[in-house]
């Protein structure tokens, strides 16, 4: 049949045309392949008894399936930006089961599920340090055995990368792992004793979320939101707004990058085209000086980690002795030391003393340079204790000092050197404000953004961590930072899980100011649902890194076993709770101490006493059941005790369990 069209139809017919291609080239554009977050693959622990979420991307305005195994199923549709999130209700523990989530054209299953017991273990080194220790200085005691000895199955870990963000991230790159011997050795060794203890006692499959990043203060792991409601750190905020970001990013991008070392071999071999720097004929007449010892994080430097070189012109007279360059307290992290351009040492290590020979002849009559390239991997670094330059013969000291030329030459982002020396006319002409731009792990929020919002919410049953050792010396304002965080991250999950962290352990720090931070933590025990393993027992005067991680895991596994499976146990070391004064004595009482008290030695040691005037004299402790009495002649009117209260003290007060009081103050 002939079909007459008249314009007006005509024209409709091909507005209709233009629409459907419009709208089908558009469905094209929007297309998102189906995708979920990384804490959602194979191997995955499930938290059981729970309505968990799953979260993930594809096509905007579709329709998704998710059928479990287990016998639950849901249907959800994305939004306008192709986001999706659904819940499912778990059962009780068991396994394994099979999760399959089916889009239009496409599926995935995710296979091997356990539903058991997940909790997120997070901080600075202590709980980043790996099963095998930070090797070859900071080993895990026994690690070797424990290691072939980790065959568990049920137990699953998902770390995430060290990520700095200045904005939050949604997603990050991880995958699930079974423990057994071969994965064993990179895993949280604090996560793991805490894992191991929970899986034996419940006979339930659990999971571990690692977020840790070496020496970082807790301020990084915080949300902008709640670091702002505290009133802390509003300058640095205010510099790493939007705006500001884009043009530190065109400055940063200016310098080449290296990928940074995975092994000590390669630490060794490290070459950054910086070896002229060890030359004595160099010239570093532009470069800042300073005084040794010093720590990097305090001379004026583009980021806080990196690499540095210190160089140092020496008069000599005798240049026919041998002599030796020692630095009592080590170089943090690894140096390589030079003079007049030879190599004469170096370690990898950030606690070794070093103590390098000079050949008799090295050392020439008149001037000699010195030249110390310095590597700092993370928190403090540069140089600690004493640094000597000395006649062996005589053991005379030459004045070394002061007037040491330095120049960072590498900084650290995230996983890259950042080679500021390649482009010196960038490096000298940096963007206006860089003194108060720093997009580092130390930033306030950038580890939060980067390394717990990608997270949430995935259900957890608590958080364990291990952190404060980068707040020394900030201990009020960690006493409102810290709560918050635990606050923060409740609130972000919208759930009140419990959280238990542990007392950074007792190491001389050379400041005196550790106790107050052990003791912030302390009264960071307000907070609900919170809990603390002591570990005054087990710190080591010259290593932060205590290798005894397997009673820090018991300690925390503890805690949770009490308050949040019933377990009939003792959960924690004893806490002080009152004073009573009577006399020229005070009496302490403590939590967790009903069975009564125990001293290693007769009487329990680490005890002052002070009046009115809070000057604290040396005192005589006593137990007496499940308190100690304290005194001291030189104090007549007392009114405030002390315990522990020095950067290192070996724990001498214990309950009948063998579990260690915490140092404190009854101070308010």
């Amino acid at each position: 049949m002939l079909r007459i069209y008249t314009l007006k139809g005509f024209l409709f017919m091909i507005l209709v045309s233009a629409l459907f291609a419009c709208e089908h080239s558009q469905k094209e554009e929007d297309k998102i392949d189906l995708s979920l977050n990384s804490l959602f693959s194979d191997h995955m622990v499930l938290q059981q008894n729970d309505d968990v979420a799953f979260w993930g991307k594809y096509t905007p305005a579709q329709e998704l399936s998710i059928v479990a195994s287990w016998g639950e199923k849901t249907s959800v549709s994305t939004d306008g930006m192709g986001q999706w999130t659904a819940r499912l209700k778990t059962p009780r523990a068991g396994g394994p089961f099979t999760v399959t989530i089916t889009a239009k054209d496409s599926t995935i299953t995710l296979k091997d599920i356990l539903i058991g017991e997940v909790w997120l273990a997070s901080g600075q080194s202590n709980m980043e340090m790996p099963l095998k220790g930070f090797l070859p200085n900071d080993p895990i005691d026994d690690s070797e055995e424990e290691i072939a000895n980790a065959n568990f199955p049920q137990i699953r870990y998902i770390d995430v990368p060290r990520t700095i963000a200045p904005l939050p991230e949604k997603e990050f790159e991880g995958q699930w792992k079974p423990l057994n011997p071969e994965t064993a050795s990179d895993f949280s060794a604090t996560a793991y004793f805490f894992a191991r203890k929970l899986h034996q006692e419940l006979d339930v499959p659990v999971g571990i979320i690692t977020s840790n990043w070496g020496g970082t203060p807790v301020e990084s792991w915080m949300s902008k939101e709640k670091i702002i409601s505290l009133g802390e750190f509003e300058k640095e905020l205010e510099a790493i707004k939007p705006e500001n970001i884009k043009v530190f990013e065109d400055w940063y991008s200016k310098f080449p990058t290296k990928k940074i070392p995975v092994s000590e071999e390669e630490w060794q071999n490290l070459n950054l085209d910086d070896a002229a720097y060890a030359n004595s004929d160099f010239d570093d007449s532009k470069w800042n000086t300073t005084a040794l010892p010093v720590v990097v994080e305090n001379l004026k430097v583009i980021n806080k980690d990196g690499v540095y070189w210190f160089r140092k012109k020496v008069m000599i007279e005798d240049q026919t002795s041998n002599y030796t360059f020692k630095v009592t307290g080590g170089i943090d992290d690894s140096d390589i030391t030079y003079v007049n351009g030879e190599k004469i040492g170096s370690t990898f290590g950030h606690n070794t003393p070093r103590n390098y020979a000079i050949r008799k002849g090295l050392l020439k009559e008149g001037e000699n340079t010195l030249a110390v390239r310095v590597i700092d991997t993370g928190g403090g670094g540069g140089f600690i204790g004493d640094v000597t330059l000395t006649k062996n013969d005589t053991d005379t000291a030459v004045d070394i000092l002061e007037g040491w030329s330095y120049q960072q030459i590498a900084g650290i982002q995230v996983s890259d050197f950042l080679l500021l020396h390649k482009n010196q006319g960038a490096l000298e002409n940096p963007p206006k404000g860089l003194e108060s731009f720093k997009l580092d792990a130390h930033t306030p929020s950038t580890l939060y953004n980067g390394m717990i919002k990608p997270l949430i919410p995935y259900s957890v049953k608590g958080a364990i961590w291990y952190q404060g050792e980068s707040n020394v010396g900030r201990h009020d304002q960690y006493l409102k930072l810290f709560p918050g965080m635990i606050q923060d991250w409740r609130e972000r999950w919208n759930g009140d899980f419990s959280f238990y962290f542990v007392q950074i352990a007792p190491f001389e720090y050379g400041n005196g100011l550790s106790p107050a931070l052990r003791d912030a933590q302390r009264k960071s025990l307000k907070t609900p649902k919170t809990g603390m393993a002591v570990t005054m027992d087990i710190g080591v005067s010259n290593n932060i890194h205590p290798g005894n991680k397997q009673d820090v895991g018991d300690r925390l596994a503890r805690l949770a076993l009490v308050n949040d499976y019933g377990k009939d146990i003792v959960a924690s070391g004893p806490l002080y709770k009152s004073q009573t004064i009577s006399g020229n004595k005070i009496a302490l009482a403590f939590e967790y101490a009903e069975s009564g008290l125990v001293a290693q030695n007769p009487n329990p040691s680490g005890f002052e006493i002070a009046g009115e005037d809070r000057i604290f004299h040396p005192a005589v402790a006593k137990i007496e059941g499940d308190k100690v009495e304290v005194s001291s002649p030189s104090v007549n009117a007392p009114k405030y005790v002390r315990y522990g209260w020095k950067d290192y003290i070996a724990g001498s007060l214990f309950n009948t369990e063998g579990l260690p009081a915490s140092s404190f103050t009854t101070e308010e």
